[in-house]
């Protein structure tokens, strides 16, 4: 299968993910945002979001808004 190229430069996978599996990894995408993909399937699909749609996430994140339980 043909994955589009997602534009994204610099992918980073977490820290918090040295040794665990199911990671996912992070890479700005051009000309502006975020894309996250898979790091077991790197050749894979992306997701891309907007510069504000990522910024919400992360302050919703950091907020405690998305904690499960």
């Amino acid at each position: 299968m043909t994955v589009p190229e997602s534009g994204a430069r610099g992918w980073y996978k977490s820290s918090y993910s040295a040794q665990a599996n199911e990671c996912v990894e992070t890479g700005r995408a051009v000309p502006g945002g975020m894309a996250v993909r898979d790091s077991k399937d790197p050749s894979g699909p992306t997701l891309r979001f907007t510069a504000e749609a990522w910024a919400a996430f992360v302050g919703g994140v950091k907020a405690g808004e998305l904690a499960g339980g």
